[in-house]
């Protein structure tokens, strides 16, 4: 049988980075610590001394924890909820009541106003218990309607839905389509000007929340015409509108509760007055949101990293092999170490930017998605690590285990929970693409017309001056700095001598600054394509933005007479394994063997190396590799299941 003909959008790759690049805030408007560190520039002033949230916000947020907690631990039984694939509606209406649908709406629209430093914390402890729970309540306030409506939305919109979202109704988002993921230039749902209303048509996938959801957000295609300006656009979405679907939900290796599926959209009328922000504006809209919202995932990454510090200190400390605690071995040691570090230095970049974007004084596009970055991959390799320390009952089920007697401990199932979230919200890769485009803005806004074939000589000649003169005054910057002075950040020298790594990160910033003018110096127009050089000089910022954080954490810590010894030892100890990474990513940046992949690859799609796949039987199904997804009207069962219904 033949696979149906899917519908496609086709775009040039000119076109796709045209519509990426203007959906990019183009403007830094207030500084940025991440963006200075990639110019070489350490502006330690910008994160310390540690901002801290006011006494009024503390008290409303360590009340709301207390509240969150006693819920949890007498609510919600994350093994019910992976055994059965499901959230309980008592669960969801408990969450309600608590006030958690709404803890980042204004208290004037029936929410609790907690600052991000807080939303995030109850994120921490709720994902800990039951990270479907904690993807939930995520996906409808970072990124589904409240978030968009209080950043663009009108005051008639945000008195008609914000208190809905903050007490009663649950929200997605809902971007990605069958055939389109990080290339939103493909987008082919449709929203047709209609009188006073836009016709909706097409198919959504991946839509967290989007089985159970009340509202919808939905990112739309409105063709240009007469009195439409056209362009991706921002609806707010009745989720039980006439001629919308839930054909499907969508079953996952992790976060087996969520309500994720696949919409379709057909003949769907929206209101005019239910657009956010002009038309064309969607992607922005989209991406300015996910600013503040990507912290939730290294919020629950954090939490995560709590947890496995938890069982693997209890664990080790139980389990002995030759005579010992198998923690006191050193194979093993090094893992908690590992562990305890990193989950220290995650919950300080955590911590200082949901501050920062708290504060609004710092522009934190990139802090945001370095610590979305950084802390699911760190996460992972944490879970990773607790599977291999447990052994075999880290491999086994937490529902095995207690079946023949002991202690139900779920670590295969965080490892499959935490696996998204290198996808979610960006890919690693993508997330690598974007952080990277910002980390060279400042040269592509002097040099950017040098390499870019559509500009006329004259354009060309008036880039090179500009870029003359800027490099003129950075460069000769790049060559030293306090890094280089031995009481240079003297203030972090007390039970352990942290200056030094802060005079390093200094140093190798300058380093990194260097090393990405020369590369693009070498590749000019082509850097773009060297995806495998500019996600090694992003990991390297990550690395050094953790380090800046896991100091001033430690030094915040001290100064407050909170664990200081402690938190001095645990920054130290993360520095010095950080700075092992860095090495080696700097190694790779020069020998590597992306040449060579790039050949291997071309080989792999030629069809040159089809013999090395004989010997095995392919268990895959039949079915088109992408669904089609041609609009029209739904020939399926509508698996929508609201909360409470």
């Amino acid at each position: 049988m033949s696979a149906p003909t899917t519908s496609r959008t086709t775009v040039t790759e000119r076109e796709a980075r045209r519509v990426a690049e203007a959906a990019r805030e183009q403007d830094w408007r207030k500084p940025s610590f991440a963006k200075e560190l990639f110019l070489g520039r350490f502006r330690l002033d910008l994160i310390h001394p540690h901002p801290l949230p006011d006494d009024e916000s503390v008290r409303r947020g360590e009340e709301f924890l207390a509240e969150l907690r006693a819920f949890c631990e007498t609510t919600v039984d994350g093994a019910r909820i992976e055994r059965e694939a499901r959230i309980p509606d008592e669960v969801v209406a408990g969450l309600k009541e608590l006030g958690a649908l709404g803890m980042k709406i204004d208290p004037k629209y029936g929410g609790l106003g907690l600052t991000q430093l807080y939303y995030n914390k109850a994120l921490a402890m709720v994902g800990s218990v039951s990270p479907a729970v904690g993807a939930l309540l995520s996906a409808h306030q970072s990124i589904g309607v409240p978030q968009p409506l209080k950043m663009f939305g009108t005051q008639e919109q945000k008195d008609a839905f914000l208190p809905r979202c903050a007490r009663t109704d649950i929200s997605a988002f809902l971007l990605t389509e069958p055939d389109v993921g990080s290339d939103p230039a493909r987008l082919a749902t449709t929203a047709v000007p209609d009188g006073e209303d836009y016709v909706l048509d097409g198919v959504k996938l991946w839509t967290t929340n989007g089985v159970v959801a009340d509202l919808l957000v939905v990112m739309a295609r409105v063709p240009k015409s007469e009195g439409h300006k056209g362009g991706i656009t921002a609806f707010v979405v009745e989720a039980a509108s006439e001629g919308i679907t839930v054909e499907n939900r969508n079953a996952f290796m992790g976060l087996r509760g969520i309500e994720n599926g696949v919409t379709r959209f057909h003949q769907v009328r929206v209101p005019a007055a239910n657009r956010i922000g002009p038309e064309g504006a969607g992607l922005k809209i989209a991406l300015t949101t996910l600013n503040t919202g990507r912290l939730s995932l290294p919020a629950m990454c954090a939490g995560s990293g709590k947890w496995c510090l938890k069982i693997a200190r209890e664990w080790s400390a139980e389990r002995e092999q030759w005579g010992k605690p198998v923690a006191l071995h050193e194979a093993v040691g090094s893992k908690i170490s590992f562990i305890a570090a990193t989950t220290f230095a995650l919950e300080a970049v955590l911590d200082l930017s949901s501050q920062m974007a708290d504060e609004d004084r710092n522009d934190i596009r990139i802090e945001a998605a370095l610590a979305k970055l950084y802390g699911s991959e760190m996460a992972w390799k944490m879970a990773d690590e607790l599977v291999q320390i447990r052994g075999g009952r880290g491999y086994e089920t937490a529902e095995s285990l207690k079946a023949r007697g002991e202690r139900a401990v779920p670590a295969e199932q965080m490892l499959r929970d935490l696996r998204i979230n290198r996808i979610f919200e960006g890919s690693t890769e993508i997330m690598h693409l974007l952080i990277a485009r910002e980390a060279v803005d400042a040269h592509l806004s002097v040099a950017g017309d040098l390499i870019d074939p559509d500009k006329s000589l004259s354009d060309k000649a008036r880039a090179g001056a500009n870029a003359g003169v800027f490099y003129a005054k950075w460069l000769p910057k790049l060559v030293a700095g306090p890094g280089q002075l031995p009481m240079a950040y003297g203030e972090f020298k007390q039970s352990v001598d942290l200056s030094g790594h802060l005079r390093y990160v200094e140093r190798t910033a300058r380093k990194l600054a260097r090393s990405t003018f020369y590369a693009m110096s070498r590749w000019q127009g082509r850097m773009e394509t060297k995806q495998g050089f500019l996600g090694r000089i992003v990991d390297i910022g990550a690395e050094l933005f953790a380090m800046s954080a896991a100091c001033v954490r430690a030094e915040l810590l001290r100064s407050r007479g909170e664990h200081g010894r402690e938190a001095y030892q645990l920054a130290d100890a993360f520095c010095r394994q950080a700075r092992i990474r860095v090495e080696e990513l700097f190694d790779r940046l020069w020998t590597n063997t992306d040449a060579l992949d790039r050949k291997v690859v071309k080989g792999v799609l030629g069809g040159s190396y089809t013999w090395l796949e004989e010997g095995i039987v392919d268990p895959s199904g039949d079915g088109p590799w992408i669904a089609d997804a041609t609009p029209g009207p739904s020939a399926r069962e509508n698996e929508r299941r609201p909360y409470g219904a």
